[in-house]
């Protein structure tokens, strides 16, 4: 009877094993890839591990960055900039909105936030024309503008963060009120501290989806000055047989920060999904 009882708990544990394998699979892939030298790349049939690590691979990187148009720096301060600026602004922009149709309950809120819903069914490449169209008119093509103003309000983002701010206890806030916080001191101060797992979580997917775009100066940039991390290292090879390695090392560089990243916030992103469904 013991025996039996412990049957679920070990078949839940191997399927979950099971789940974090193929989800680690692919990260495990990209980082043992960047090590392999360039035999082990072209090798038949090819091999998920590294057999002989080299650092070759990240030193063909710097030559292949060297003989870019432009310095590598100015792509990775373009990266770092507008991933910085967009996670930002897409933080206090959604929790702001979210805050305002979450507590004040104004008249056509309800249906503000049905569109917003309905703007998750929607792929982003749906809206990328539309878009352009906008942004050329407004004359900001080959500018941060153009690579930051799009990823500011996310549907996503405003839908977790209302999600959050609807569980927010009304007594807490009216006692704020009531020491004579008005309302901007009562949203920096008590409000934001509280879904600080939410926008923590908000954070983490803004910046690996801002950081890994590849899409958006592809379509808004033509000065090689504007281009982003992504679209330089996704060059780096063009096809040549001796920058396979660089172009493997080049996409271990660009995973780490997300990865960092994610591995230090990854409680506030636990305690999110944990409590985002559940009402006070």
């Amino acid at each position: 009877m013991k025996a039996t009882r412990y049957v679920p708990a070990v078949a839940l544990h191997a399927v979950m094993l099971v789940l974090v394998a193929l989800t680690a699979a692919p990260i495990v892939y990209v980082i043992s890839t960047a090590f392999k030298p360039l035999d082990e790349l072209f090798l038949y049939p090819p091999r998920f591990f590294v057999m002989k690590p080299t650092l070759r691979n990240f030193t063909d990187l710097l030559i292949a960055t060297d003989s870019l148009l432009v310095p590598f720096t100015r792509y990775l301060f373009n990266s770092v900039f507008i991933t910085v600026v967009a996670v930002a602004g897409t933080v206090v922009i959604c929790a702001m909105g979210a805050f305002i149709i979450s507590r004040y309950k104004l008249p056509g809120s309800g249906l503000l936030f049905a569109v917003i819903v309905a703007a998750l069914m929607f792929s982003p490449q749906v809206t990328q024309i539309p878009t352009y169209f906008v942004i050329s008119g407004l004359h900001m093509v080959n500018t941060y503008w153009a690579l930051i103003l799009p990823k500011l309000a996310v549907p996503y983002s405003f839908f977790l963060m209302k999600q959050f701010m609807d569980q927010l206890p009304e007594p807490m806030l009216e006692a704020a009120r009531t020491d004579g916080a008005n309302e901007w001191t009562t949203f920096w101060r008590i409000v934001m501290p509280v879904v600080k797992p939410a926008w923590m979580t908000v954070v983490i997917f803004t910046f690996i989806a801002d950081w890994n775009d590849y899409f958006s100066p592809l379509i808004y940039t033509t000065s090689e000055t504007m281009k982003t991390l992504p679209l330089a290292l996704a060059g780096i090879s063009n096809g040549a047989v001796g920058r396979m390695g660089a172009a493997a090392a080049g996409a271990f560089v660009s995973i780490v920060p997300t990865i960092v990243l994610f591995m230090i916030l990854q409680r506030q992103v636990m305690d999110t999904m944990a409590h985002s469904g559940i009402k006070s």
